[in-house]
């Protein structure tokens, strides 16, 4: 099947080169072929096993057309390349030029936030001339004041969420520079909001609507840093919601409720796999769909199946190449690789356990400062316009799926058993990367954690729901930012519950598989038993129930003996601030508003 193309600018006129009707439509023309396709149910989900790239589908997806490229002087690389001339050259520019702020001849510094905001209001403007409901929306503030902005296109009656709702498409949220030294998604995400708003993406909002958000963390990307202002990892952050940009995010992901996420981001080729392996990392990017405990195996599946598959063949028809994601902790000594982690924590994650398919993005890019960047920005637009595509494509199928997916986490409530805590499963991978002198393909067999069947470390039958102290005012104000309907108890009651009791307790470090979490602080590591009785349940206290879509959240949040949890990181004060409901209550409650 092809999908549609972009348009290209060029670098004097900065106008599409396909300007002329008859071009456009004749481009157009596979967009219309692609509403028509269908597919059959998805069979129970059977986790892959890890290949090379290259097994990708036979069908290939055409994102853009052969054409020469465009005439325009390299801007300038601000630092010299961290491997040789030979590794260069594995990495050729693409045959379109794209054109932003950021990427303009001779500059030096990638897009502004300001150049952002006016971008988008641009694009606003255009869409709305084109007959789509069309919005800048301030979804918060970064933690030295920059406004966080969210650009809204659909064709409706509106923007808000409700409008939104009433389209019944689906709608696709795209993510960009959670990480502030990782440039390449923000810029794909201006190119791609302009096709959107008034190129040859435009057509898509007929099927779908999107949210986009092309930098999460300005402050880290004026500081050209990882991290936020304060220190702190945000994509890290999604379940503890400690940073405003991480709030703003799942407030918007609250609203909106996408039920396709992207979170686009970059890696380092050199650095530790340099070191430990002698090699350069290759791959144009790598990709990973949502992978922690108790997630429905439709959503993972459909992730598979119409998402990255469609993805890493529209990655390959364009001459770049693509892996399942992988990374290396920052010990020396440590030579295993590992998948993206497996801990709640992350946005891709967090959104899995809000029932969207959350794709992560990753593309060659930190360290290397303006080095490849029409490449990294090809890869990451072709990688986005595959997602866009496919939803379009699979459009009424995921209408039918997120009503399917919420109502079946909601019915688990009292039933059969939960995973607390699960593990990657632990291989051996033949990876294949480049001689750092040579350019060559090199092959290197590596010890690797498999985050596609988790191993369960830990079970717990599956309560009804839990109770919080009155006290535990920030945690029900945190999972209602999420989303989590959180009642309040409104006259005293007993309930037939479990209380947790601490067997052991240690300070400990949150760690993630790049090694211990910078600028988090240490947590409590807690073993509990558990002990049955009826509990009495003041006024005033909380009751969060599991009959509800974000049951999965809920467990990941509340139950207090692992590390990403609301206990182990202080946003809850002590155990006996909650427990876990094993009986339908009869007290009366009332929905916080």
């Amino acid at each position: 099947m092809t999908l549609m193309p972009l348009s290209r600018t060029t670098a004097a006129s900065g106008q599409s080169i396909f300007s002329r009707p008859a071009q456009a439509l004749a481009l157009l023309a596979p967009a219309l072929l692609m509403a028509a396709c269908t597919s059959v149910p998805l069979p129970p989900w059977t986790p892959p096993v890890p290949r090379p790239a290259a097994s990708a589908p036979a069908s290939v997806v055409q994102t853009f057309p052969v054409a020469p490229p465009a005439v325009i002087a390299p801007a300038p690389v601000s630092q010299p390349a961290p491997y040789s001339a030979a590794v260069a050259a594995r990495f050729p520019a693409p045959a379109v030029v794209y054109s932003t702020p950021g990427l303009q001849p001779q500059r030096t510094s990638f897009t502004t936030q300001a150049e952002i905001e006016a971008w988008l209001r641009d694009q606003a403007l255009a869409a709305s001339r084109a007959g789509v409901s069309a919005a800048v929306l301030p979804i918060g503030r970064s933690q030295r004041g920059e406004t966080l902005q969210a650009l809204v296109l659909a064709r409706g009656t509106g923007t808000d969420p409700a409008a939104l709702l009433a389209t019944g498409r689906p709608t696709v949220l795209l993510i960009g520079q959670q990480h502030g030294d990782e440039p390449a998604g923000s810029e794909a995400l201006l190119v791609v909001a302009r096709e959107l708003a008034q190129g040859l993406l435009l057509p898509m909002l007929g099927r779908i609507n999107v949210v986009i958000v092309p930098r999460a963390n300005p402050d880290g990307a004026a500081s050209s840093q990882r991290a936020t202002a304060g220190g702190l990892d945000m994509n890290r952050d999604h379940l503890l919601l400690n940073t405003p940009e991480a709030q703003a995010l799942a407030q918007l992901m609250r609203d909106y409720q996408p039920t396709v996420v992207v979170d686009a981001h970059e890696y380092t080729p050199t650095g530790r796999f340099l070191e430990k392996f002698g090699a350069v990392q290759k791959y144009d990017a790598l990709l990973q769909y949502a992978t922690t405990a108790n997630l429905p195996e439709f959503l993972t599946k459909a992730a598979e199946e119409w998402y990255r598959r469609p993805m890493m063949a529209a990655l390959k028809a364009q001459g770049l190449g693509s892996e399942w994601y992988y990374t290396t902790s920052t010990d020396p000594a440590d030579k295993k690789l590992s998948m993206g982690g497996t801990q709640p924590d992350t946005d891709r994650n967090v959104n899995g356990l809000k029932n969207a398919v959350s794709l992560l993005v990753e593309t060659r890019g930190v360290g290397l400062g303006r080095l490849h960047i029409q490449r990294r920005v090809h890869t990451q637009v072709t990688a986005l316009s595959s997602v866009l595509a496919s939803t379009a494509q699979r459009a009424s199928e995921l209408g039918q799926l997120r009503p399917y997916i919420d109502k079946e986490v909601s019915a688990l409530a009292c039933t059969g058993e939960t995973v607390v805590e699960s593990a990657p499963t632990p291989a051996q991978y033949e990876l294949v990367m480049l001689d750092p002198a040579s350019g060559a393909d090199k092959t290197v067999t590596v010890d690797w954690d498999s985050a596609l069947a988790l191993r369960t470390i830990k079970t717990r039958p599956r309560p009804c729901g839990y109770w919080l102290s009155a006290e535990s005012g920030t945690a029900a104000e945190r999972l209602r930012l999420h989303g989590v309907q959180v009642m309040r108890v409104t006259e005293f009651g007993s309930v037939l519950g479990e209380n947790y009791r601490e067997t052991s307790r240690a300070a400990a470090e949150r760690q993630d598989v790049r090694g211990t979490m910078a600028g988090n602080a240490p947590i409590i590591k807690v073993q509990v038993s558990l002990m049955r009785g009826l509990l009495d349940v003041p006024r005033g206290s909380y009751y969060v129930p599991l009959n509800q879509p974000l049951g999965n959240l809920v467990i990941a949040a509340l139950e207090p003996d692992t590390q990403s949890s609301f206990f182990a990181n202080r946003v809850l004060d002590g155990l006996q601030s909650s427990f876990r409901v094993m009986a339908e209550p009869v007290f009366k409650l009332d929905a916080l508003n």
